[in-house]
């Protein structure tokens, strides 16, 4: 969840920290701070709020040095002040650290260290750590990263380190369990950060860490990687894009209105190569090479949260009808902590914008550990859930800076609707009619979701008559009962409005008592399938005066009468109704936030990427 950078190099280093920094606000964050080490000189400088707080409060500072750290804090233990900010000092101040994730330990480590006369400034765990790293360094008179090697054997949690001293002004030591942590160099300097997007134009190859490695940078000599038992690793280098730049908002007020309007192209990048018209078949290679798997699969269990795991449950409408294989979908962070029964001819499939979810990654340690095969969706290339599954497929859609998700959940939905039809396909279960069909409406998908785009002014006009709600209600059946539930999810993400999101038949067994004329109520109306019933539904609405903003297909008069507002969106089979039904949500949420004056993009307490429990 925080944003770690480092950099050692001859450039100056703050420019370039900052700037990384920058890049790095999507995460979500309550605090921000840098270290710079110039010679023998430690300056650290730190601030509740954003960035660009830090930035003004730098004025006339000493900001020189060519190497430094800098981290974007999202508070866990203790208050977002600016003492908590990091980077943390170790108790002579030789030493600074910047951290992500929990030390589960830190209280009883920081309890033997205040009895040997440590003190402590901040609430945080990580202070604690570098105090620990400190007083092995000195007890042992070991270099910087024997000393962190040593405390790390000590720690339980997660973690993503990058430390420096004033002992060897030349030197950066990271390391990673459980959260991301890459280091990207060129020929004369090192970047190290929490995700490469920070990196961009300033190094051209990248190392991922894994799991408990600890990482040397030293300047102009070559990266030194050991495993915490001290092992040797030869490290798997990459290329990276310099030309990353996810600063651009190309004209548009907020990164999250530009990605809802990238959908389409996204959806376009995510079937290029898998989608074949001319040949009628789908084209996934990671499934091709374990087609066995899939086709005696006793069950799929999909894992994930939050929006992708409403992703998952439409998957769970597409593989059962469509693949008739027996689905259950889990929150991870529930999965984790129960003691699930996981068959090794299971399929367990992780669902990630990030590829980085602590609770998405601990289920798919147990699935591995029972025998399972592993299948990862995600966006990020390189990423720990890219890494770790068995197989998988990315969503191709691109940076996604706006924390509220769009085009990461309509691209998920794609790879899963691409993976239910080529079973279909294999197990014979499509006639050849309906495959055409399918296909064909699959290919046309970026155009219609362009389309769909339509509803933006009319959404807005929306917006403006439910500046006063207090809580919104959401139906939707079949395949857009979870529509529905991430309808509302945006809502509460964006605008901090209560909102629910339900399967429209189980109203009347419970939230129809909240019904009166106070009460806006969303119902997903443009899906065929019990389409009598989803009209009787807004009928009970109706009838209790509650206001009635329905989304159905494009031609469809019907429900002109019976609804406060009607949105329409382009006519598909139902089995697409998700992709049209979904934007009209998207732009409903995102107007009444702007409207209310909240923050679209980094609303409050959330963060883009989950790396903590």
């Amino acid at each position: 969840m925080c944003g770690i950078v480092g950099y050692l190099g001859k450039k100056e280093a703050c420019s370039l920290i900052m700037e990384g920094l920058k890049a790095l606000e999507y995460r979500g964050y309550d605090s921000s701070g840098i270290a710079l080490l110039n010679n023998s000189e430690l300056n650290i400088y730190k601030k509740k709020g954003k960035v660009n707080d830090l930035e003004k409060s730098l004025t006339g500072k000493d900001l020189s040095g060519s190497i430094g750290i800098g981290h974007t804090r999202w508070a866990t233990h203790g208050k977002a002040t600016d003492q908590n900010a990091h980077p943390h000092d170790s108790g002579s101040g030789n030493l600074a650290i910047i951290h992500n994730g929990i030390i589960e330990n830190y209280k009883v480590l920081k309890e033997e260290l205040t009895s040997r006369g440590h003190l402590f400034k901040s609430d945080t765990d990580s202070e604690v750590l570098v105090h620990l790293i400190e007083e092995i360094k000195i007890e042992n008179a070991c270099p910087l990263e024997k000393a962190v090697q040593q405390a790390l054997l000590r720690v339980e949690g997660a973690y993503a380190i990058i430390v420096m001293s004033k002992d060897d002004p030349e030197k950066l030591v990271a390391a990673r369990k459980g959260s991301p942590l890459a280091i990207g160099f060129s020929q004369d300097q090192y970047f190290i950060a929490s995700d490469i997007l920070a990196m961009g134009g300033v190094v051209d190859r990248v190392i991922y860490l894994e799991d408990e490695e600890i990482a040397v940078c030293r300047s102009e000599k070559d990266i030194k990687i050991k495993t915490i038992e001290d092992i040797p690793v030869t490290p798997h280098i990459e290329s990276l894009d310099s030309s990353i730049d996810i600063r651009d908002k190309m004209g548009y007020d907020h990164y999250m209105l530009k990605e809802i309007f990238e959908q389409p192209k996204s959806i376009e990048d995510c079937l290029r190569g898998r989608l074949n018209l001319k040949e009628n078949e789908i084209n996934l290679s990671s499934i091709d090479q374990h087609m066995d798997k899939f086709l005696n699969v006793r069950r799929i269990i999909i894992i994930s949260c939050g929006t992708s795991w409403h992703a998952g449950l439409v998957g769970e409408y597409l593989f059962e009808k469509y693949a008739k294989i027996s689905v259950e979908v889990e929150y991870a962070s529930e999965f984790r902590y129960r003691d699930p029964i996981i068959n090794k001819d299971d399929i367990v499939i992780a669902i990630s914008q990030s590829g980085e979810t602590a609770d998405t990654l601990a289920a798919l340690s147990m699935a591995k550990e029972a025998g399972a095969f592993t299948f990862g969706i995600c966006n990020v290339v390189g990423s720990s859930i890219d890494r770790v599954t068995d197989a998988g497929l990315h969503t191709r859609a691109g940076a996604e800076i706006g924390v509220a998700s769009t085009k990461a959940f309509t691209t998920q939905i794609t790879v899963l609707s691409l993976m239910a039809l080529k079973l279909a396909i294999e197990k014979n279960l499509i006639n050849c009619e309906d495959r055409q069909l399918f296909l064909a409406e699959l290919g046309e998908l970026p155009n219609t979701v362009a389309k769909a785009m339509d509803c933006k002014l009319l959404t807005e006009t929306i917006a403006e008559k439910l500046l006063h709600a207090q809580d919104i209600l959401y139906l939707g059946r079949n395949i857009n009962f979870p529509i529905a539930l991430e309808g509302a999810l945006k809502m509460k993400e964006l605008s901090y409005i209560h909102a629910e999101g339900y399967p429209a038949a189980e109203m009347k067994h419970g939230p129809i008592a909240l019904l009166d004329q106070d009460l806006p109520v969303v119902v997903i109306a443009n899906n065929k399938e019990n389409r009598s019933k989803i009209i009787s539904n807004i009928q009970e609405v109706k009838s209790r005066n509650a206001q009635v903003i329905a989304i159905t297909h494009e031609g469809d008069n019907s429900l002109n009468d019976l609804c406060d507002y009607v949105i329409p969106v382009p006519d598909v089979p139902d089995f697409l109704s998700p992709f049209v039904s979904v934007i009209p949500l998207q732009f409903l949420s995102y107007h009444l936030a702007h409207k209310l004056g909240k923050d679209v993009d980094q609303p409050r307490n959330l963060a883009k990427s989950v790396t903590v429990e």
